[in-house]
């Protein structure tokens, strides 16, 4: 919790309170996580949550990618090392993509990793999710995110078979 605290208040105070109290999640709990260490402690993190999400009008398992983080003196280094590490482990959960969403800011970044062929950026697509602290005596919240840069890495289906839609509702928290 206190790499996550680190890595994400610069990117706003809010961000960073979310991991108070030693909660090492913002939304949805991961199922699997790796977790890249070094002499000064976590170096990574990147969290994987299998979930059927719905794009467009059809349903779809997918493996979420998300609780990405690389320590600040480490910045440059490490999406795309972490998703190829990732790799085997994806194959492994029998998913036919995965999928997860950026900040426009890592579009560079991100893109670097894309021209190597094992993801794809989608633009134009708005992703609706359940916000993470629901109570049961309240309505359900919703948040859509709209200027988000979605990535999708074929796993066990080509990315031709990727569901055509403007819309994806996560069904849930993001991780």
């Amino acid at each position: 919790s206190e790499f996550f605290r680190k890595t994400y208040e610069p990117t706003g105070a809010f961000n960073g309170k979310q991991f108070e109290g030693g909660r090492s999640w913002a939304g949805a709990r991961p199922e699997v996580r790796a977790i890249g260490y070094d002499v000064h402690g976590v170096a990574a993190h990147m969290g994987v949550l299998r979930r059927y999400i719905k794009v467009g009008d059809v349903d779809l398992l997918v493996a979420e990618l998300g609780l990405y983080g690389v320590r600040p003196d480490l910045e440059g280094l490490g999406i795309a090392h972490s998703i190829s590490v990732m790799y085997p482990v994806l194959q492994q959960l029998g998913v036919p993509f995965a999928f997860g969403t950026v900040r426009q800011a890592l579009r560079n970044h991100v893109g670097r990793f894309c021209r190597k062929g094992l993801a794809n950026i989608l633009t134009g697509v708005r992703v609706r999710s359940t916000l993470p602290d629901v109570y049961p005596d309240l309505p359900s919240t919703t948040r859509v995110d709209d200027d988000v840069l979605l990535m999708v890495l074929p796993i066990g289906r080509s990315m031709s078979e990727w569901p055509a839609g403007t819309l994806i509702d996560r069904n849930g928290p993001e991780l």
